[in-house]
């Protein structure tokens, strides 16, 4: 990996490209510390020091690198975009419409990205205004005695203000993903994502040595540390792991040439659904914790909601965090591969796998691989996901575990997938031919 980088470094196009990247990696991270007008930053920050367990909001906060309890104008970070991304992939399947407009090429996938833009903005103003209010009322750091001084002013003007501040910082962070992905080395957005985590694990390691007692806390540092590797290092294991399913194509005579008769393979990979049902599951967990916390209420449902549901670190949430990671596992691994689909395209072709027939039983026999892969593959990530609220537990304080989760995973899946394509550019740019 480290070689690859010096040989792009080496290599003038590619060179500015990673300075552009990174270049836009620093401006991204500046806008994550310039405050929304209207906030009291001096109670923000207060609050933010006294409250490290950032709970309710944990994975919005995560998306958008701390910035959103700093309440800043990249509060929102890149959560609307995702989620938007999401909800358009899911409707795919649903509506006709934009079933067509997929297959369409690259104009129809022009115009999903159209339509994910607009889905982002109205998105951006619901969680700005519920972000708003959420902090005018003093809810968004529960306990702290500043909590109420963090907007002064709740006036309709001066709260517009702040929602569209938020939403436009939405629009820039869109516009530097895209801006990365058309004139950087790619994966606008996954960069961006890769950047808000990554910019969070220094500040986190610390404050797990800071909090120690064993050592003056370089024990639990190094243990963290150790933890850490071992993780990262199951977590490339298992990403870069596939079943690969041979495929062969007969041979067709068009006029005087033969066209077919080569051999290849489909990827299945183990963890085929990547950190999607990690973000399914954490958004469809946050919801009774918000309702309770918005409303207020002081009935027997909303103290179970309180006791069992808004620390994280209660053995029913984590049960209950595990079988829906698995369950939207398996979920979004059905909706994304069609098996029937992916059969009949082989049929058209020519193309076979050895020892099942074309057609129904291909797609059966996929379906039946798929479903036994996806099974080790969504336990792996409820386990991964697991860790925090077990390191949570085990070492008895506040503070968020960085080496699992949503972190880690999109760390490592968006650290691969970079290194991937640096190293294809390179090999466009230096091909060694026959002769060394």
């Amino acid at each position: 990996m480290l070689s690859a980088f010096a040989r792009a470094f080496q290599t003038p196009d590619l060179r500015k490209k990673l300075l552009f990247t990174l270049g836009i990696m620093v401006l991204f991270r500046l806008g994550s510390h310039i405050p929304v007008p209207g906030v009291d930053f001096q109670a923000v920050n207060a609050c933010v020091k006294e409250t490290k367990n950032s709970g309710l909001f944990g994975l919005v906060n995560l998306f958008s690198g701390g910035a959103l309890l700093q309440l800043t104008i990249f509060a929102l970070g890149i959560m609307p975009y995702i989620t938007a991304s999401i909800i358009l992939q899911l409707l795919t399947v649903v509506i006709p419409r934009l079933e067509a407009l997929k297959k369409e090429g690259q104009a129809g996938t022009a115009k999903i990205t159209q339509y994910t833009r607009y889905l982002t903005i109205a998105l951006a103003v619901l969680q700005g205004t519920g972000i708003v209010a959420t902090a005018s009322s003093g809810a968004l750091f529960s306990g702290c005695p500043y909590a109420n001084q963090i907007v002064p002013d709740t006036g309709v003007f001066r709260i517009a203000v702040m929602v569209l501040t938020m939403t436009a910082g939405t629009t820039v962070i869109m516009w530097l993903g895209e801006l990365i992905t058309d004139r950087g080395i790619g994966n606008g957005m996954s960069l961006l994502i890769f950047t808000s985590i990554a910019a969070q694990f220094p500040s986190s390691m610390w404050a797990i040595k800071q909090s120690g007692t064993i050592g003056d806390g370089w024990v639990e540092f190094l243990s963290v540390v150790a933890v850490g590797i071992i993780v990262v290092m199951l977590v490339i294991f298992v990403e870069q792991a596939q079943r690969r399913i041979p495929v062969q194509y007969a041979k067709r005579m068009i006029g005087r040439r033969a066209f077919g008769g080569t051999s290849t393979y489909i990827p299945l990979k183990v963890n085929q659904a990547g950190v999607i049902p990690v973000i399914f599951a954490s958004s469809l967990l946050y919801i009774p914790a918000l309702v309770v916390q918005l409303t207020n209420s002081q009935a027997g449902w909303a103290v179970w909601i309180r006791t069992n549901f808004v620390k994280g670190d209660h053995p029913i949430y984590m049960a209950t965090y595990f079988l829906l990671i698995v369950f939207f596992a398996f979920f979004y691994v059905a909706i994304s591969f069609n098996p029937e689909e992916v059969a009949d395209n082989m049929k058209k072709y020519g193309g076979f796998i050895p020892g099942i027939r074309a057609g129904r039983p291909t797609a059966e026999y996929l379906n039946y691989v798929l479903t036994r892969i996806t099974w080790p593959g969504s336990l792996y990530l409820g386990l991964i996901a697991l860790i925090p609220m077990i390191a949570l537990v085990a070492f008895g304080q506040q503070t968020n575990f960085p080496f699992g989760g949503t972190s880690v995973l999109i760390v490592v899946g968006v650290g691969l997938e970079t290194v991937k394509q640096i190293e294809s550019q390179l090999q466009q740019r230096n091909y060694e031919g026959f002769l060394r």
